[in-house]
């Protein structure tokens, strides 16, 4: 009986033996697995830690050339402005540079060129006229669809629906389009600086709505207020070439300083704008009675554009002016009305016509930056 009994405990714990020995068996087999997945893992981290080793140099090298970049950049602008500030270098300027031959059919112009040819050929100053056009069916159906454009701000002599070739011409020439023209020119020569002069005749809203088609000008536009010229001064032009804030634009409305367009009574001086019918009236007086020519700022000195046109532009008499007649209205005339200063800005009409005494309007403006 005591037999029986031992072997019926015998084979009573025989099961739980074996059930002991197949849990040791798995948990043998889980541990392996464990150890077989997080294997890897060390792998990886060194993996990842060698990639991110190995970025470093790269990221170094693309910081160091782009800094040698900046550097070189800096370098140029300094070769080719030097030290002088926006206010102590002269910028030759076309008269309504959007009036000539090329862009559109103008029976009366004042340039011969396009406006990307009169930069192309040194121009960095730019006078354009801002009129609001609404679309005229009448005019589209009495041109034959010639005359199909779209409301927005154009490039009128005056109205821009009076006298075809006089007042307007076509093809219509959009403000925004001829601005793309300067910020293309601008995006293709990197050391270049243009200003634009606006004779206003828009709404700030409608001049907003144009300017924000063109393509690449916030990146260029220089704002004065930005820079705290009023406080400290123009900027060095080489510094607003490292920037790239190299587009200036002025307007006879002084409602639009939030859009980047400086109201030009505000930061320039200006002299009457006519030599008269004969071209004769050289004195240089000033263009607004309550901006003296010779106006003085604590730490601020204003541009000085100059005027050099007649009322009526025309070949012969753009020629006759534009030579030894300008080059000594400056130094006689222009200088002594504003204290000694040389003009920042030189607008005339057929910018390379000339009297053939050897002096062109765009040598007269070279032989004025390179004055001490």
């Amino acid at each position: 009986m005591d037999m029986l009994r031992a072997r019926s405990r015998g084979r009573r714990r025989g099961p739980r033996g074996l059930r002991a020995l197949v849990c040791l068996l798995l948990l043998a087999l889980l541990g392996t697995a464990a150890s077989a997945t997080a294997a890897p893992a060390p792998a990886g981290s060194r993996a990842a830690a060698g990639a991110a080793t190995a970025a470093t140099p790269a990221t170094a090298t693309a910081t160091a050339t782009a800094t040698a970049a900046t550097r070189a950049a800096a370098d140029a602008a300094s070769a080719r402005w030097g030290d002088r500030r926006l206010d102590e270098v002269a910028f030759l300027t076309t008269h309504n540079a959007f009036t000539n031959y090329e862009d559109s059919r103008w029976s009366s112009v004042n340039q011969s060129e396009s406006v990307r040819a009169q930069l192309d050929n040194g121009v960095r100053g730019l006078s354009l006229d801002t009129h609001w056009y609404e679309r005229s069916t009448w005019l589209c159906i009495i041109s034959f669809g010639s005359d199909c454009y779209p409301s927005d701000v154009y490039l009128c002599h005056g109205d821009c629906k009076t006298f075809a070739g006089a007042t307007y011409a076509l093809p219509r020439q959009s403000f925004h389009g001829t601005m793309q023209t300067v910020v293309d020119f601008l995006a293709g020569h990197p050391q270049e600086v243009v200003t634009v002069f606006l004779e206003d005749y828009v709404s700030a809203g409608q001049l907003q709505n144009s300017l924000g088609r063109v393509r690449g000008l916030n990146e260029l536009l220089f704002r004065a207020d930005d820079w705290g010229v009023r406080q400290k001064g123009w900027p060095k032009v080489a510094d607003l070439v490292t920037a790239g804030k190299r587009l200036l634009v002025f307007s006879d409305r002084s409602d639009r300083e939030h859009l980047g367009v400086m109201y030009d009574r505000s930061w320039t001086v200006s002299n009457y704008w006519s030599l008269g019918d004969l071209g004769n009236d050289l004195a240089c007086v000033t263009r607004w009675s309550d901006v003296p020519l010779d106006r003085q700022e604590p730490g601020f000195r204003r541009l000085f554009t100059m005027s050099h046109h007649r009322n009526v532009p025309t070949v012969l008499t753009a020629a006759l002016d534009n030579g030894t007649k300008l080059r000594d209205r400056i130094a006689g005339q222009c200088r002594t009305a504003t204290g000694g200063r040389n003009p920042n800005y030189v607008s005339v009409d057929f910018h390379r016509l000339s009297d053939g005494s050897g002096h062109t309007p765009a040598s007269i403006v070279a032989e004025l930056n390179a004055s001490p």
